[in-house]
């Protein structure tokens, strides 16, 4: 049986903590004002300075941004107007991503991390109809893609001090209150129990970078596959909270406001031919938090087919009504989070990884891995090669910086029966069994 708990819907993306949240933001927001009244409004970072010129020298895009922030929603108008957004990126870009604290209604201490901080400022600016024309530009992505490289190679970078924030102090990732949520999900393992701790006595456990505490490995044993009836099985790629199952998916369809549906053909970069294959399938979704594991594992024996990475946007999501009465964090009508409830759509327009693999199975026959870059997630990062032979367990790749999504897609003659404990909202372990497939 697969290891799985309950988990916020919008845990890791947004925080848990309405206060934490908003004095995030305001923390940024009085850094941003106090800057713009000292320096006036031209004085940026580099990649920011850069974005900038991009988005000013074009009539439409810089029209598209101001209409951004007209629509925006009053429920939380924090980012008011274009150099603000940009003095909010020259305060975000030069550190990794923030483990904050503040104080709760009742006195306590809270904290949470931050892991995807570019994309809360970008959150309710998202959900606007202006947003949705603007974001999926492909000269809009080009333009943000540099400000996302440059924050990617800060986060890479051992001659810079991404890792600063990992330290054992209060605000540290590897603090008390750090160490406990990361080890939230991974109970009744420790953290130096289930990862591959370069040095266990360091004050940041000898991560060189972010990014190397990010993509970081497991230890051998942590997450083992069962290997009964493995022929029959399939295991979870990622480590990651369920989204959606969905049966009988079409080769083309449309996404709408109220109904997300799967469409193969925008999925697989409109290749009409494997769109055609796995039509009357089935398509597997779950998500990964900031604080995830973030490589990518096989769920079947087989033969990796072919691969490729897909360029796509980064903050394109369907704009919403808010939160649904039933949503379970967030008050009804609330405008945050739109990115969560667009996981769907995501898989049509992010950028993503498609891994096409043959089951040594022929109930199984072919399956697709879908990797899905989310937000300022901007690299899918392949690791094997056409023709290679992978076992259940064994490496596909891996995600770098922030959140992100995947989807697997099996033909219609691969009747999976899902385990039990495969329903929205649950976490399940990378390796774990998520379903059995039967011979006829």
């Amino acid at each position: 049986m697969p290891h799985h708990t309950s988990y916020h819907k919008y845990g890791g993306w947004l925080p848990t903590s309405h206060e934490i949240h908003q004095s995030f933001i305001k923390k940024h927001l009085k850094t941003a004002n106090e800057a713009i009244l000292r320096d006036g409004p031209t004085k940026h970072i580099p990649a920011v300075e850069e974005f900038k010129i991009a988005i000013e020298g074009d009539a439409a895009m810089k029209d598209m941004f101001d209409q951004i922030f007209l629509q925006v929603s009053d429920f939380s108008r924090q980012v008011k107007n274009f150099e603000t957004l940009l003095s909010l990126l020259d305060c975000i870009l030069p550190k990794g991503p923030p483990f904050h604290l503040d104080t709760d209604a009742e006195g306590n201490i809270v904290g949470e991390p931050i892991g995807v901080p570019i994309y809360l400022i970008f959150d309710l600016l998202s959900n606007t109809a202006a947003a949705y024309d603007l974001f999926r530009l492909p000269r809009f992505n080009v333009a943000l893609k540099k400000v996302l490289d440059s924050w990617g190679s800060f986060l890479s970078d051992p001659e810079r001090d991404s890792n600063a924030v990992l330290n054992t102090g209060p605000e540290g990732w590897f603090g008390q209150t750090g160490v406990t949520t990361l080890e939230e999900k991974i109970h009744p393992l420790n953290f130096n129990d289930t990862y591959t701790i370069p040095d266990p006595n360091a004050d940041h456990r000898g991560f060189k970078t972010w990014d190397a505490f990010f993509t970081r490995t497991l230890k051998e044993g942590a997450r083992p596959v069962d290997f009964r009836d493995q022929k029959f099985l399939i295991h979870s790629a990622c480590e990651s909270t369920v989204y959606r199952v969905a049966k009988n998916v079409k080769a083309h369809d449309q996404f709408w406001l109220k109904s997300q549906k799967y469409s193969l053909y925008d999925m697989l970069d409109r290749d009409e031919e494997n769109a055609a294959y796995f039509a009357g399938g089935t398509v597997y979704q779950a998500f990964l938090s900031p604080l995830d594991y973030h490589r990518w594992h096989a769920p079947i024996d087989g033969t990796i087919e072919k691969f490729e990475v897909i360029d796509g946007s980064f903050f394109a999501v369907m704009p919403d009504e808010g939160a649904a009465a039933d949503d379970p964090d967030l008050p009804e009508g609330s405008p945050h989070g739109a990115i969560i409830r667009s996981q769907s759509s995501l898989t049509i327009n992010a950028t993503r990884a498609l891994i096409y693999i043959k089951a040594d199975n022929p109930d199984i026959g072919r399956i697709c891995f879908i990797g899905v870059g989310m937000l300022e997630v901007s690299t899918c990062d392949v690791t094997v090669k056409k023709g290679q032979h992978v076992s259940t367990g064994d490496e596909l790749g891996l995600f770098h910086f922030g959140g992100s999504s995947h989807a697997l897609i099996f033909e219609s003659k691969c009747q999976v029966t899902f385990a039990d404990v495969i329903k929205e909202g649950n976490h399940i372990w990378v390796n774990s069994v998520i379903g059995r497939v039967d011979g006829k």
